[in-house]
């Protein structure tokens, strides 16, 4: 069986991965960075915003157990997209809001989505539809980068709940944790 990919960016990869890890039908979600023109960026240098990437991520799933029409209504509902290269505490272009389609239904499938948020949104979503470029996956380091500076990354740590309850709340019937079908 062939396993779909997805490519959302929605601020933090922390945060989002943390929602599609939840999802039944997603094997896998990875965080890096696309959108960029600097080959082999580090985090620091995404964070930096010059690099022109977005932090992003990688999801493959079974399109037998989910669609990615499904998988894109679930990223609109956990992330804000109607904040211009934002979310949250999370400013720059480097958190912008995008999809990046691997081919030409994904990307006609996005431009649907966007219409159905933007009539959740009176109008306003500011989510683009970039073409997918070459990806850098994280690395290891920018989990060590938080350890490092003596903290357990604070921000993620009252981001990513709200966004489960997102995901719970609206999505019931498609998340894997036993707690959430209770």
């Amino acid at each position: 069986m062939a396993q779909g990919v997805a490519v959302f960016a929605g601020g933090c990869f922390w945060c989002t991965e943390a929602v599609f890890n939840d999802v039944v039908g997603v094997s896998s979600v990875e965080s890096g960075y696309t959108g960029g023109d600097v080959p082999s960026p580090s985090y620091r240098q995404v964070c930096g915003g010059a690099t022109g990437h977005a932090e992003a991520i990688r999801i493959s799933f079974d399109p037998d157990a989910i669609s990615y029409d499904e998988l894109l209504d679930i990223f609109f509902a956990t992330h804000d997209p109607t904040q211009l290269n934002r979310q949250g505490n999370d400013v720059g272009t480097q958190y912008r809001s995008a999809i990046f389609p691997q081919d030409d239904n994904q990307e006609a499938k996005a431009r649907a989505a966007i219409e159905r948020a933007n009539g959740e949104h009176n109008g306003r979503v500011v989510t683009t539809i970039e073409p997918m470029r070459e990806w850098w996956a994280a690395e290891d380091d920018h989990q060590a980068y938080w350890e490092r500076e003596g903290q357990r990354n604070p921000y993620c740590l009252a981001t990513i709940p709200p966004k489960l309850q997102k995901l719970r709340k609206s999505f019931q019937a498609r998340v894997k944790s036993a707690e959430a079908r209770l």
